[in-house]
């Protein structure tokens, strides 16, 4: 099979699933010259179907880009929900912010600009609530760090899922010089031996090619310092 045939059966179910798309919001990033890394509609709406399903008031994300997966997030949550989405490039958290004014999400989203690290020791400082959900997006070399943080906005029953585990198959190399590799082959070891994490993951094909995402729960409570 090809991407085409993937781009082809995507655009099928898209067709027959999608009753909305945030289009208006990949226009922008486009226009505005934003990597096109955002997850596809099919994906957006199983981050959207997972929030839902798990009545989440609280979702955190690492790595909001131009906004996408965000809107797909925070449309799941009730009206007294919130999203916490961070981003580090200052250029990318302005287009976010324009498309969350655009649709009128910005009292649901609150958009931390700053570097992932930071904004996540930040909130723990903070004693910030535990999140519902946790959507890990962003640099891939620093997944471990991102999700040692994260488990410390936790509780039993938070979901954390991240995205572009599969990297087209490149993370079953252990001999890779890619650090994005190496990052989610560390990340994917750490979670496998968390005893607090149920850990599963999948192949996904489509517009977006061949990649995957790794789903966890969490089944204990945080270990005090």
């Amino acid at each position: 099979m090809t991407n085409q045939t993937w781009q082809t059966v995507d655009d099928y179910l898209i067709g027959q699933l999608i009753e909305r798309d945030f289009t208006e919001v990949l226009e922008r990033s486009l226009r505005a010259g934003l990597p096109e890394h955002h997850v596809s509609s099919l994906q957006g709406m199983l981050l959207h179907i997972l929030v839902r399903a798990v009545n989440a008031q609280r979702v955190l994300e690492l790595g909001t880009l131009a906004g996408y997966s965000s809107l797909w997030l925070a449309t799941a949550l009730p009206k007294n929900g919130t999203l916490i989405t961070i981003e580090a490039d200052p250029n990318h958290a302005v287009i976010a912010a324009e498309n969350f004014a655009a649709a009128g999400m910005t009292e649901r989203i609150h958009l931390i600009q700053d570097d992932a690290r930071v904004a996540l020791e930040r909130l723990i400082a903070e004693h910030t609530a535990p999140f519902d959900v946790i959507f890990i997006d962003a640099d891939k070399p620093n997944n471990p760090v991102y999700l040692a943080l994260a488990l410390r906005l936790t509780k039993p029953g938070t979901l954390i899922i991240a995205d572009n585990v599969v990297r087209g198959g490149q993370v079953a190399d252990a001999a890779t010089d890619d650090d994005k590799v190496q990052g989610v082959r560390q990340f994917c070891a750490d979670l496998g031996k968390n005893p607090r994490l149920v850990s599963t993951a999948l192949q996904t094909v489509g517009s977006k090619g061949y990649d995957g995402f790794t789903l966890s729960l969490v089944t204990d409570a945080v270990q005090s310092d």
